[in-house]
């Protein structure tokens, strides 16, 4: 299909439990369908499947809810009236929908008929469930509601900075693009500034970051766990590996792949003849060639890589045609909007929302195709069962959008006419795997740093990044006189504030995409067919054998690293 005249939109399934015009304006509206699901009679397995489902429907509807009004706010941070929608959600909302939701999870974790569920996914879904009830507290629900408010102010925070470089105010993503200028008093002028920005506001941040830590405790504790990082491990559901397994991780990286990292900025600092290099060095083609530029605005951008997604498998096309007839696309930055990118399920419909800030380079290439490739996840896995078998964790989620990142290379003419240029990018593209392993280790281990010792003051918070950084940094960039910039920055990854713990998975899920593209570059059409078999799953599988689907290991051991990055070095010496 080559239009979006020719896709079929999708529609929403009915609501046959809900009612098909049902709206809500507070708890009192939603009040009697959670009673309906909890006093209800259950007399067979049967019984419990439609129990199942309804409860699904009315979750997919209110998870759908909340999508859009989180996604209206993050569009324009400015914008009082989306806060107060937001914040009605977050505060008069979601506090009823904790304890209910925990009702219900009792009264089916009781139910006699549960062993007759015999569909694939329900096993996976009670033992989340059953994880879900033994950490709940109801003394949790108002902190959680108060840590939810208070991680929304990030974005707020983040999304109205802006510096003004030659006369012209911009935002940080814009003038970080003078990174890759091969003037290098640019470079410098730009990093500066941008540095200075934020440095801005880091009492600010480290303030808010001191709230958030002091309420996670709190609520870890509460739940009877020792730190806040043990109770997310339950919270998530990581029933598949441990700490432990995290810092083998770490261990592995600094020994596999951080001395790559030397080598490369070393080699960078060479080619470019330089006395030293800095951190504005980084970004600049070393052969002094002008800054790639794979597209011209958001329309352009979102043509091409509709085109490129075609050309790997025609319906991974259809998607994002889909997704454009429908206006689920927000992609180019601008002052107001909050930052970074996300690609957002949206329960009921089953077609996704993506966000994005791009300006025109090609990292912000590489961001389409990473959250597309959560977008085709969400389109494959919008038939199952229930809901909550749409709820992948996050280890397979981050798969499903690195893979396609890889997947897509031989298709990236689509946005370099120039052989040369096409070459660049995928060179860079793949020195940004090595360089993505190290940084995920750090905010990592950072984290757990963070919140086995929650009562830290901010020099020891400084002192404790300044260590954890250096462990997986090369050793070849010059800092010296830019320290103060250094200790600070933790705090532009906004999962620190926003998504706590959920950074591990892209270490993890990188592996596995490296291990997706191998397969593909050995066979095509196995690697792929391989790749969406593991997508179709949903979460009916453990992650190990959603990852066994996709004919690769679960595995992050030092070998298993060291070979993926031997792998995508020979690809490296290959362009």
């Amino acid at each position: 299909m080559s239009s979006t005249q020719a896709i079929k939109i999708p529609s929403r399934p009915a609501r046959n439990f809900i009612g098909e015009d049902f709206q809500f304006s507070s708890w009192e509206d939603l009040k009697p369908l959670y009673e309906d699901l909890q006093n209800r009679s259950i007399g067979n397995a049967g019984d419990l499947k439609k129990w199942f489902a309804d409860r699904s429907e009315l979750e997919s509807y209110l998870s759908e809810n909340f999508a859009w009004r989180y996604i209206r706010q993050t569009c324009d941070t400015a914008n009082e009236e989306l806060i107060k929608e937001l914040q009605f959600f977050i505060s008069e909302i979601q506090p009823h929908l904790a304890a209910a939701g925990n009702e219900l999870d009792k009264k089916a974790n009781s139910d006699p008929f549960l062993g007759e569920l015999n569909d694939q996914g329900f096993g996976i879904m009670l033992r989340g469930m059953r994880k879900a009830i033994e950490i709940f507290r109801d003394e949790n629900i108002p902190l959680q509601t108060e840590a939810q408010s208070e991680e929304r102010k990030y974005g707020a925070i983040a999304g109205a900075m802006t510096v003004t470089l030659d006369g012209e105010e911009m935002t940080l993503q814009k003038a970080a693009d003078r990174l890759q200028s091969t003037d290098r008093a640019t470079r410098e002028t730009a990093w500066r500034a941008i540095a200075e920005r934020r440095y801005q506001d880091h009492e600010t941040l480290d303030e808010l970051l001191d709230k958030l830590i002091a309420l996670r405790d709190q609520i870890g504790k509460n739940a009877g766990f020792d730190n806040y990082r043990d109770y997310m491990f339950a919270a998530m559901g990581r029933f598949d590996y441990t700490a432990q397994d995290c810092f083998d991780f770490h261990t592995a990286v600094s020994r596999s792949v951080v001395p790559l990292l030397s080598d490369m900025a070393e080699e960078r600092r060479s080619k470019l003849q330089l006395a030293s290099l800095r951190p504005w060095d980084h970004k600049v083609d070393t052969d002094g060639r002008a800054p790639l530029k794979p597209f011209e605005g958001g329309e352009d951008l979102l043509n091409k890589t509709i085109r490129c997604f075609t050309r790997l498998d025609p319906y991974l096309g259809d998607c994002l045609r889909i997704m454009k007839a429908m206006n689920h696309l927000d992609l180019e930055s601008r002052k107001g909007k909050a930052p970074g990118g996300y690609n957002y399920p949206l329960s009921e419909i089953g077609v996704p929302f993506i966000f994005m800030n791009a300006t025109s380079n090609l990292r912000d290439m590489i961001t389409l195709l990473h959250e597309g490739g959560h977008a085709v996840h969400s389109f494959v896995t919008r038939d199952l069962l229930l809901n909550s078998f749409k709820q992948t964790p996050s280890e397979v989620a981050e798969l499903a959008s690195m893979s396609m990142e890889l997947l897509t290379m031989d298709y990236w003419d689509e946005f370099f006419d120039n052989g040369q240029d096409l070459v660049r990018a995928k060179r860079q593209h793949l020195e940004s795997i090595i360089e993505t392993l190290p940084w995920v280790a750090t905010i990592d281990k950072f984290q757990h740093w963070l919140y086995e010792h929650p009562a830290h003051s901010h020099e020891e918070r400084s002192l404790a990044w300044n260590r954890i950084f250096g462990e997986f940094a090369e050793n070849i960039t010059d800092w010296s006189g830019l320290e103060r910039f250094r200790s600070y920055a933790w705090q532009r990854q906004l999962h620190l504030y926003e998504v706590p713990f959920y950074y591990i998975e892209y270490g993890i899920a990188q592996l596995g995409a490296i291990a997706v593209w191998k397969n593909y570059r050995e066979n095509k059409s196995k690697g792929l067919e391989g790749y969406l078999n593991a997508l179709r799953l949903g979460y009916t599988a453990t992650i190990g054998d959603i990852y066994k689907a996709a004919g690769i290991p679960f595995d992050f051991s030092e070998k298993h690293i060291a070979d993926l990055i031997g792998f995508v070095k020979s690809e490296l010496e290959s362009l």
